[in-house]
């Protein structure tokens, strides 16, 4: 494991005064973007990710508070608006830090907001991470029941008839039988995501906009862990309410802080790749979209076997293809092509260390 090496800033503006007439618009911002040098930091500014994780823990056990105190967890009435708000923590610790603590020179380039150029790249990663995360939990699932952790009813639809039942029959689901559900919940899926970026933006511009280009000096590897673990730990609000793992203790957080390592690791790479934010706001918002319709295709038996839980994309076949995917991108070398937002490859020359 070595430092990254620094960004090489690229003489291109030595070309704009030369010959301005022979470029174009586009071509001059980008060589006065190249001029400005690298954007990540040389060192990580351990004051402001100190301040960051606490502002961000501590905003997230303020908004759940709640749960707690009332005694009814995760059956609050409010739990539907404690969530969204509770995701919006990170992005408040990123405001305040980039204001006040430690403000770079471009807010908009440090978070990967803008510019997203060239436009090419960020689309592509875009539905990547769209594809990947979407495709993820479903993979997981026939993953789960080829491991016998989880039965799948994909003929009968049972775990979905049974959610039909408890609603009231058919006229409480409008009339609709579960195979009409199962493709009705498939097809709104893209349109669900979109609507789910509203909320996963608040937690990606703090993981994965803030926090991981500033721990990015510990080294790629060592950053995506480490922003995993905060990224895992900060869900003990929910987690230790039994949440996704049914567990109240150590054993259901560190499972979470797992779960978060490896697909943050995924998250970030696609992140630095592009150097864009957006990709990881569409993949976690995919990946939240797709994991709830472990429902529609589960046995209903299933359902009510707390060994289910560890087979869908939060228990071990999840880890397994996550860490899959991990082992291709180290192997293939992705994670040594790290472009500055606004920039090519090229202009860029973004460090090959990991």
């Amino acid at each position: 494991m070595t430092q990254p090496d620094v960004p090489a800033a690229v003489p291109a503006a030595a070309h704009v005064n030369a010959a301005p007439a022979a470029l174009g618009p586009a071509d001059r911002q980008r060589a006065k973007n190249a001029a400005r040098g690298p954007i990540f930091p040389t060192s990580v500014p351990w004051v402001a990710v100190a301040v960051y994780v606490v502002i961000a823990f501590a905003g997230a056990w303020l908004v759940a508070l709640p749960l707690w105190t009332s005694g009814e967890g995760l059956r609050h009435p409010l739990f539907g608006l404690i969530t969204p708000a509770m995701m919006f923590m990170p992005a408040l610790a990123t405001l305040i830090v980039v204001l006040w603590v430690k403000r770079p020179a471009s807010i908009p380039r440090y978070l990967g907001l803008s510019p997203m150029r060239p436009a090419g790249r960020t689309w592509l990663f875009i539905a990547l991470g769209f594809v990947f995360f979407t495709a993820l939990p479903f993979v997981a699932m026939l993953l789960g029941d080829v491991m016998g952790l989880l039965r799948l009813d994909l003929s009968g639809l049972s775990g979905v008839q049974a959610a039909i039942d408890a609603s009231g029959g058919q006229g409480g689901s409008g009339g609709l039988d579960a195979a009409a559900v199962v493709a009705l919940n498939l097809a709104l899926l893209p349109f669900v995501t979109a609507l789910n970026c509203v909320a996963t933006f608040g937690e990606e511009i703090g993981w994965r906009g803030w926090l991981l280009p500033s721990l990015r000096p510990l080294g790629t590897v060592w950053a995506l862990i480490v922003s995993g673990v905060i990224w895992g730990l900060w869900h003990a609000p929910l987690i230790l309410l039994g949440y996704n793992y049914q567990r109240t203790d150590v054993l259901g957080l560190a499972s979470m802080v797992a779960f978060c390592v490896l697909t943050g690791f995924v998250i970030g790479w696609l992140r630095l790749r592009s150097a864009s934010v957006w990709p990881a706001v569409v993949a976690h918002a995919a990946i939240n979209t797709a994991t709830a319709q472990f429902l529609l295709l589960a046995d209903a038996d299933s359902l009510a076997d707390p060994a289910g839980l560890w087979g869908n994309v939060l228990g071990w076949p999840g880890w397994i293809l996550l860490l899959v995917a991990i082992v291709v991108i180290v192997a293939t070398g992705q994670l040594r092509t790290q472009p500055q937002p606004g920039l090519t490859l090229a202009e860029s020359q973004v460090g090959r260390s990991v």
